[in-house]
This record gives structure tokens, C-alpha cells and sequence, in this order.
């Protein structure tokens, strides 16, 4: 028997670990993993918690989110967020995120500003991702790699035919960014993935419909968009010789399109949304379903799943913006007649995404737990960068875990979530089965039964 004492034990846990889930524990101690096995093996711990049979996961690693927006006040709104989001984050088992970075000026010079925010507001330990908005943030690339940042988003044409301001980052520009990404170990290239030109000549059409409702939205921008900009997306890496991961995937189109490049051994990864997994645009959610790229119909749900299963769609994420029902609604309300004029976002995705695939993948016999684990947190970790440090409950990894309970239930309403009010969500007013008991961030005890134990700012940026 054990003698000595850590800082914090998980006992009586189904652990998922890199090699199949075991019957035990995990013995944590400053801020790492120090062993994982059965209970009897284990030290003691100054902090106990037993999980009660429950599954023991590595903490969720959110590839996909947007704090702070140059809109609200660029980057006060970041420091906010930082603190409202990630608290939401650890209540849903979210540990690890990575937040888009957007400005027109230039990044190198603002980056450890944006890093001192993170750590100061931060429950989360973060990274960034820096969007290729606008031409000079393309001679950025190396500087920010060197710096730790080795993502790089381009939104391609997206925001073409609009007034916001993103330059289109076409064929001449990806090229760059991409011959860049190829010389850089483990950089890779993010893609907004919808057509430009198509979704116009779609969006007048249904415009002149006179309809304004999420199918009339769904129909701005059809599946044709997302697999033509795919393929675009995968000539570009091949000729480039680079690695590119394309965001939102929400159609069976751009599954098919994805997989193609695939097949032909280009290094094209596919990512989704819970919000996407868990709604279609059959769901009566006006403007609070409005999302870039469009919810769709069922059997796009259904092949998005049928992705996961079989590794084409190998990560999934929330896309979580924290845009406020005021926004959404702009004085209309949640089914008014605003829906081309209001802005889109999903929020507050990064509190729901394991709850949701929970309920509508591992309890609906979708996918396995330890599938889950890869697409929500160890495939993520892997993608950028941060692997075994995150994604892994391993010796050595960093302790970030979370207890699961899949028979828990409760209804997501405003008290659900821990997020900035007042809440408003895609999944309003729908139960869910299977959530977050325990969260255990850098080998501290952060949410227990849904009490906060500790402070913001405990959050470290993640340079790669």
C-alpha cells in the first residue's frame, strides 16, 4: 500500500486513458498526472474525490472559440470574456481552449499583451489562433510561430460581398500562407469553408422569397457552397505541400469533400460543431439559431455523426461566441423579422459541448466514450500542438480531468450555465443526460457538484 500523500486522488473511476479505459483512479500532484491504476496502487491524496463509478476523462480541449470581438471594444471585450467564458468552460468540463485572434493592426507587437489578459482573467489554460484578415498579417506568420502561435485561419472569400472588415484571403493569399505553414513543424492552415459567389447569388434568391427563417438562412448558403471551397482548400495543400484543417463542417457535401482529399493522402482535417450535432434547422429557433455555416437538415446530422465514427470528422468544437440576446434579437425578439440583419454566433457552446455529446452521441449509442475523449480532447490536443501535455490522462500529462456522470440529468435554462447573463443557448429548454461532476484543472479541484472552488486567473497560455 501506497504511503505517500499528493495533492489530489480520483478514486472509483472508469479512467479513458491513451490505452483503454481502466477500473481505478488517478493520483495527481503538482499539476501533473504521477499515476494512474487501480485504487489500491494509489497514494493518498490531501484532496479525496471518489467518483462513484462514474468515467474519469481528460479535461475537453476546445479547438474552436471567439473571445473578445473588435466590435464590442477590442481588447477590453477579451479581458470579460477571458473571466465569463472559461468559468462557463470548467463547469462543462472544458479545460483547454483556443481563441481566434482577430484585429486589423499587426499581432507580433500586441501578442504578450493578449497573453498577460489570458492569464490574468483565464480559468482555462488557452492558446490562439491568429486570422489572416488582412495582407500584412501574412508577413506575421513565421514571428508568430516563433512566438508560439502555429495556427493560422483564413475565412478565403467569406466576407467578400459584405462591409466587414476582412480582406478576402483567395488563392494568392492562401498560397502564401500555406507555403509558410509546410516549413513549419506542426503549423497548419484554418479554413472557413463557404463560397463566396454562390452563397450571394443564393442569398438574393431567398431574399426575394420574402421569407426569413432559419431554412430560408440554411438556403443563403447551400451544401455546394461548403464542398466547392473544400476542394479549393485541398488543391491548395496538396500544391503546397501543408496541413489544413477545415472548421464547421455541416453538411454531407462537405464530408464527402473532405473525405475525397483524404483518400488522396492530402493532410485535410475535418472539424464540426456540437451545435450542429445536436440541432437542425427543423428546430423553432429564430435568430438564436442562427449560425455561419447553416444548420441543416436531418440527414446532414446524420452524416456529420456517421464522420466521427469513421475518422473523417476527427475533432469537434463549439465555435462559441459571446454575443448577448440583445444582439440576436436587436428589438425583435427571438422569431422577428430580423434574421438577414442579425448577427451569428452560437454562445454559450463551450459549457454545453460535453453535455451534449453526451446526450445526443455516447447516450444515443452514436459513438463510444473513448471516441468521444479523441474528437472532444485528444485529437484536438494532438492537431495543435499540445499533446501529451493535453488530451491525455497519462503520467506526466497535466492534470486536467473531469468526472462524468452520464446518467445525471438537467434542463439547460438560464441557471444551466455559468456564463455572462443573460443566457440564451441553441439547446434552450431541451434536458440532457450525462454531465460534468467533478472538474480538475492543473491538479486543483475547480468545480465540485457545480460549486466553484477557485479564482480566475489560474489559466497558462499554451505557446506550441
Amino acid at each position: 500500500m501506497p504511503t505517500s500523500t499528493v495533492d489530489l486522488v480520483v478514486r472509483n473511476a472508469r479512467v479513458v486513458t491513451p490505452s483503454g479505459t481502466i477500473h481505478g483512479g488517478v493520483a495527481c500532484d503538482d499539476g501533473v498526472v504521477v499515476a494512474v491504476g487501480a485504487d489500491a496502487t494509489l497514494p493518498e491524496g490531501d484532496t479525496d474525490v471518489d467518483a462513484g463509478g462514474n468515467f474519469c476523462l481528460p479535461g475537453l480541449v476546445d479547438p474552436h472559440v471567439h473571445l473578445g470581438r473588435r466590435d464590442l471594444g477590442y481588447p477590453e471585450q477579451l479581458e470579460i470574456d477571458f473571466e465569463t467564458e472559461t468559468r462557463g468552460a470548467i463547469h462543462g468540463g472544458v479545460t483547454t481552449l483556443f481563441n481566434f485572434v482577430e484585429q486589423e493592426g499587426h499581432y507580433v507587437p500586441d501578442l504578450d499583451h493578449y497573453r498577460e489578459l489570458g492569464e490574468a482573467n483565464s480559468y482555462t489554460d488557452f492558446g490562439f489562433h491568429m486570422v489572416m484578415s488582412h495582407a500584412h498579417h501574412i508577413d506575421e506568420v513565421r514571428d508568430l510561430a516563433a512566438a508560439g502561435v502555429t495556427s493560422f485561419k483564413m475565412f478565403y472569400n467569406m466576407y467578400k460581398y459584405t462591409d466587414i472588415d476582412i480582406e478576402p484571403c483567395e488563392a494568392d493569399r492562401v498560397s502564401r500562407v500555406l507555403s509558410q505553414v509546410s516549413d513549419i513543424p506542426g503549423a497548419v492552415g484554418m479554413f472557413h469553408a463557404e463560397n463566396a459567389e454562390l452563397q450571394r447569388e443564393c442569398e438574393r434568391d431567398a431574399k426575394a422569397s420574402g421569407s426569413h427563417d432559419l431554412r430560408a438562412w440554411a438556403d443563403a448558403s447551400p451544401p455546394a457552397a461548403e464542398a466547392m471551397q473544400i476542394d479549393q482548400i485541398g488543391h491548395l495543400t496538396r500544391f503546397t505541400d501543408a496541413d489544413a484543417y477545415v472548421v464547421h463542417i455541416s453538411s454531407a457535401e462537405g464530408v464527402e469533400a473532405t473525405e475525397r482529399w483524404q483518400e488522396k493522402g492530402v493532410r485535410v482535417s475535418g472539424e464540426t460543431l456540437v451545435t450542429f450535432l445536436a440541432n437542425t434547422v427543423e428546430d423553432d429557433l429564430g435568430v438564436w439559431g442562427k449560425v455561419s455555416p447553416p444548420l441543416r437538415e436531418p440527414h446532414h446530422q446524420e452524416a456529420l455523426w456517421a464522420a466521427i465514427r469513421r475518422g473523417v470528422v476527427d475533432h469537434v468544437g463549439t465555435d462559441h461566441i459571446a454575443t448577448s440576446v440583445e444582439e440576436h434579437e436587436m428589438g425583435e425578439g427571438q422569431h422577428g423579422p430580423h434574421l438577414w440583419d442579425a448577427p451569428p454566433g452560437i454562445q454559450p457552446g463551450l459549457e454545453f459541448l460535453l453535455p451534449m455529446m453526451l446526450t445526443e452521441g455516447y447516450n444515443q449509442n452514436r459513438i463510444s466514450m473513448e471516441r468521444l475523449v479523441e474528437v472532444c480532447s485528444t485529437n484536438n490536443a494532438k492537431r495543435f500542438g499540445i499533446y501529451p501535455q493535453k488530451g491525455a490522462i497519462a503520467v506526466g500529462s497535466d492534470a486536467d480531468l473531469v468526472v462524468v456522470d452520464t446518467e445525471a440529468t438537467a434542463t439547460v435554462d438560464d441557471d444551466f450555465f455559468h456564463t455572462r447573463e443573460p443566457r440564451w443557448s441553441s439547446v434552450h429548454g431541451r434536458e440532457v443526460q450525462g454531465l460534468a461532476t467533478h472538474t480538475v484543472v492543473g491538479g486543483e479541484l475547480a468545480v465540485r457538484e457545480g460549486e466553484l472552488l477557485v479564482e480566475k486567473g489560474g489559466g497558462s497560455f499554451l505557446a506550441r
